[in-house]
């Protein structure tokens, strides 16, 4: 059952005006900071019942920028609390990851398999382990590779190597729309990757590249992976948004992404610690690549086991208050 939309907007409409004026109001005194929140908390009821009954585009168009500049002007913003940083580690982030599994799982598995053609490619074509040779050289199979690791001191190496690999995925992601940008990353990196893993087996190295590389590897490449599978998701919403309309889907695929992209920062932080203490430490070769093996289950286990719960609980990556989220205006079927 609708309401009359005149009359309901002809008998609220100066409270409307009124906190319209009160957020426009640099300086509020107590009584008048009493009245924005009583007021904001009365708009917020009408805009209910509009969205409801009769919803009116325009007019949940105004009245929810309104009641989102008054619920600012009173609350400042969402206070923190760890109840907050709790909810995004153990539901919104471990959910995004699980629900956009079928997104960045097959470039992960795709990208280990291209890796493993380009290798074999390599190794049984003599000109071509001639032409890495050639751009190498003799002294980066003997030493340089393995120098990469400890020429720098842990800490700064850590940060460096933190700030390239988020870069990197923070790109895949923020640029995914345009895809060109996302099978930019992901060719650099396999191609790379391949062709220097093909030199150091071909030069009898491979034990010092697979012990090098894994210990981080394993979970930094995750990252890039699931990075690429986020952007191209955001490609794919741009061009099919299904049911939802194109702006809906970019921003709920997007809010997604910004979770899932701020949750990446953290774990490649992870992967730079261990590349600039693990990776090049006198444990034995076991022992490193152990620990970045339990360091990549983890991950896993973080999203197959916590993910799949938040999931099933009801959450998907995005932002789960409605408030948070923002008021959606009606469009036409």
């Amino acid at each position: 059952m609708g309401v009359d939309l005149d009359a309901y907007l002809d008998a609220h409409r100066a409270e409307w005006n009124r906190l319209d004026d009160l957020v426009r109001t640099r300086y509020l005194n107590g009584a008048e900071s009493d009245e924005l929140l009583d007021l904001y908390q009365r708009a917020a009821t009408h805009l209910s019942v509009i969205r409801s009954t009769s919803p009116d585009a325009e007019t949940v168009e105004y009245l929810s920028m309104l009641v989102a500049r008054a619920r600012f002007r009173a609350t400042g913003s969402r206070p923190f609390s760890w109840s907050i940083v709790t909810d995004y580690l153990t539901r919104t982030l471990p959910a995004g990851l699980y629900r956009l599994r079928w997104w960045w799982l097959p470039i992960m598995i795709g990208s280990v398999f291209a890796m493993a053609v380009i290798v074999a490619w390599c190794l049984n074509h003599p000109d071509t382990m001639a032409w890495l040779l050639n751009k190498y050289g003799q002294k980066y199979i003997d030493s340089s590779f393995a120098n990469y690791y400890s020429d720098h001191e842990a800490q700064y190496f850590a940060f460096q190597v933190w700030v390239h690999n988020f870069r990197l995925a923070l790109l895949a992601i923020a640029f995914g729309v345009f895809l060109v940008p996302v099978l930019y990353v992901l060719y650099e990196n396999v191609v790379s990757l391949g062709q220097v893993a093909a030199l150091m087996i071909g030069n009898d190295r491979g034990d010092v590249f697979f012990g090098l590389i894994l210990p981080h590897g394993m979970l930094e490449m995750t990252c890039l992976f699931v990075s690429s599978g986020i952007g191209l998701k955001l490609f794919w919403t741009w061009v099919s948004p299904g049911h939802r309309t194109r702006s809906r889907a970019l921003a709920e695929e997007g809010r997604t992404a910004i979770s899932i992209g701020i949750g990446l920062i953290g774990l490649l932080l992870i992967c730079g610690i261990i590349e600039a203490v693990v990776t090049p430490s006198p444990l034995p070769t076991f022992v490193r690549v152990g620990i970045g093996l339990a360091a990549w289950l983890g991950f896993l286990a973080y999203v197959f086991i916590l993910g799949r719960k938040a999931y099933r609980d009801g959450a998907t990556g995005d932002l789960e208050r409605e408030s948070d989220r923002g008021y959606e205006a009606p469009v036409a079927a």
